[in-house]
């Protein structure tokens, strides 16, 4: 199942080329009351929802998915976990040039860990990114993103792949710099989720997936998750062995080699074996001030 957000925060069922307008499965959902709950109440409640989408699925009106603007897939992600310098190539790259590591420590993810990004970075392909430091270079970053279907706490990386909820795109825009990972790649926009969610049932194998990334027609990045050095199970492992993962959460596994900056005006095609591509615009946060 392929599971969208559009226009004004509707859900969608995607099928090929069309949509189906399934936003009357969201009427499952208890009314939320203060406070808030940390996790994506979609995602935590998503049997319900599934169940009431696949019944409205045959009445509902179908609309041209280039007809509609797409959302991030997640509303509400409790926390944005990512995986720095997670492919060989990419680590190689890193080390050997001044202007990605700017002197900053660079090590093996397993000794620096994982890093987190802020929620309000996160945007879908129709809402584009807005480059912030345009003194500085901004580089394009496309990575799996893994979103956490169900709490888990100390999971083994056996049993990881059941915490799933399903998988997106994710681009992970990064302003080179001096500064901590977080502050440079957590501006508004600097994280874009999409087209949509395709769920784990339907995406049973995300340890062989092709992927690629363009800039105005010219292919800058390309790789396989085959060629990651933590998989995603294992860095579910090694993220809940740290904190509680919540329905919701979002994991972006990571970079290859080839990232390189991005301008306004620019327009970034991302694509992805078994989930699918999206076309995500660039532009000046200045011109919005």
């Amino acid at each position: 199942m392929k599971i969208c957000r559009f226009n004004e925060n509707r859900l969608g069922l995607v099928e090929g080329g069309v949509l189906r307008d399934v936003s009357e499965a969201l009427k499952v959902l208890r009314p939320a009351e203060y406070p808030f709950p940390q996790h994506d109440v979609l995602i935590a409640n998503f049997d319900q929802v599934r169940g009431a989408v696949e019944e409205l699925a045959p009445r509902a009106r179908s609309i041209p998915l280039s007809a509609v603007a797409l959302l991030s897939p997640i509303a509400n992600p409790g926390k944005i976990v990512a995986a720095p310098v997670n492919y060989r190539k990419h680590l190689q790259e890193v080390l050997g040039d001044p202007n990605l590591h700017h002197d900053n420590q660079i090590n093996f993810i397993e000794r620096a860990g994982l890093f987190l990004k802020a929620t309000s970075s996160v945007v879908g392909p129709s809402q584009g990114v807005a480059l912030r430091k345009l003194d500085r270079r901004n580089d394009h970053e496309v990575e799996l993103a893994v979103v956490i279907g169900k709490s888990a706490s100390n999971v083994s990386r056996n049993d990881a792949l059941n915490y799933v909820a399903g998988y997106c795109v994710g681009l992970d825009i990064t302003i080179r710099g001096p500064e901590e990972r977080s502050f440079r790649k957590s501006p508004d926009s600097y994280t874009v989720l999409g087209p949509w969610l395709v769920t784990s049932d339907e995406l049973t194998d995300p340890t062989n997936l092709g992927f690629s990334i363009s800039v105005n027609g010219e292919k800058r990045q390309q790789s396989n998750t085959s060629e990651l050095i933590l998989g995603v199970a294992e860095l579910i492992e090694f993220a809940s062995s740290f904190y509680t993962l919540l329905p919701g959460d979002v994991i972006i596994t990571g970079t290859p080699e080839g990232v390189a900056p991005i301008q306004p005006g620019d327009s970034m095609y991302a694509e992805f074996d078994g989930i699918g591509s999206m076309t995500v615009a660039v532009r000046s946060a200045q011109m919005e001030a």
